[in-house]
């Protein structure tokens, strides 16, 4: 029988050794009152108690309502934002202690891909100066007057003409102009790429194009994603391994196949019965769940679970206590594709989205 999971502790961690350990992240951004004399009254918990693991080559999807804390995650993995609490390892250590020379070094395997391709890239820059920036930071990876060469390289790899090397961004599409950030983060040959919703902002066909160059990128250099959007159709292409967030903390957290095909957190259920099918007769069959009320603020979070005010579920114990990201112990010791923890009291496998070799009911 497999040992219960403990607290903040995310189970079905990738089988080969991790290049980056989260344990317990926390984020709490205070609220003051005053003029004179600030006075903190509260706090916005914008991450309380995030925990998973990222292998090399592994693709880690986070997805998620807005303001679920997907963002914040991303930028204290990279430093824009410092933990309130909690520990951040790059192959075994502990970067949120780290500062200096010693942060400068761990940044550079650690790049970043931004939601909005327009406002991410420096509209008086041309394109060579945004893609050749990180050598300035970072000189020992190209030698001055190998710069230019290694900007027109990676403008190809990316799909781009390298004669493009003197314009401006103004001058782009939105998918070129992420392809030029995405470049910019391969600048420094880095192991982990961080996308925060690095399509969501581009038309369709233009997703898929930059889904692929993203998926051919990562075989050809060998990079870990943790990719961070709210669509979950795409998520599911591109990720190994998805971990589903509600208002700051992960609710559940497996394989695609565990969560898109066996889910057993109320919320995930809610939100998969939500996504569009094309096929009319799955729309018909699909289980659909309307969530009641609105998602609490993070200011002021329920007690126990955080779902509870919206879970059908729901019982007195979601009020009193905190559920922990464990696999249910109704499923321990099961091992099929519903063995994956999920932070839920009264976790139950439900399918909201027929498959296609379902028959319909009264065949």
């Amino acid at each position: 029988m497999a040992e219960p999971a403990t607290a903040g502790v995310a189970p079905a961690a990738p089988a080969a050794e991790p290049v980056l350990e989260v344990r317990d992240l926390v984020k709490h951004f205070p609220l003051t009152r005053g003029v004179l004399f600030r006075k903190q009254v509260g706090a916005v918990q914008a991450v309380d108690g995030v925990s998973f693991d990222l292998a090399p080559g592994e693709t880690l999807g986070i997805v998620g309502e807005s303001g679920c804390g997907k963002s914040t995650v991303a930028k204290m993995l990279v430093n824009l934002e410092r933990p309130t609490s909690g520990v951040i390892r790059y192959k075994g250590e502990d970067i949120t202690r780290l500062s200096g020379r010693a942060l400068k070094a761990v940044r550079r395997n650690i790049q970043m891909v931004f939601q909005d391709p327009y406002t991410s890239l420096n509209p008086r820059m041309t394109v060579g100066d945004i893609i050749g920036e990180p050598y300035e930071i970072h000189p020992e990876v190209a030698p001055k007057g190998d710069r230019r060469r290694r900007v027109r390289e990676l403008l190809d790899v990316v799909g781009l003409n390298p004669e493009y090397i003197n314009r401006y961004p103004h001058q782009f599409s939105g998918g070129q102009r992420q392809r030029i950030g995405i470049a910019r983060g391969l600048a420094l040959q880095p192991e982990i790429i961080v996308a925060d919703e690095p399509v969501s902002a581009l038309d369709v066909s233009v997703q898929a194009q930059v889904i692929n160059l993203m998926e051919k990128l990562q075989s050809e250099f060998g990079l870990s994603y943790l990719f961070i959007a709210h669509d979950l159709s795409i998520v599911r292409h591109i990720s190994d391994r998805v971990g589903v967030m509600y208002l700051g903390r992960l609710a559940e957290i497996g394989s695609d196949e565990e969560i898109y095909d066996h889910p057993t957190h109320p919320y995930t259920q809610a939100l998969l019965s939500a996504v569009p099918l094309p096929d009319p007769t799955a729309r018909e069959r699909r289980d659909r769940i309307i969530l009641s009320g609105d998602v609490p603020s993070p200011a002021n979070p329920p007690s126990g679970c955080r779902f509870r005010t919206r879970c059908w579920k729901a019982r007195e114990r979601c009020a009193v206590e905190v559920p922990e990201l464990a696999v249910p112990e109704v499923f321990r010791g099961d091992g099929g594709p519903a063995t994956h923890p999920s932070a839920c009291h009264f976790a139950a496998e439900r399918r909201t989205v027929p498959t296609a070799t379902e028959p319909d009911e009264g065949e």
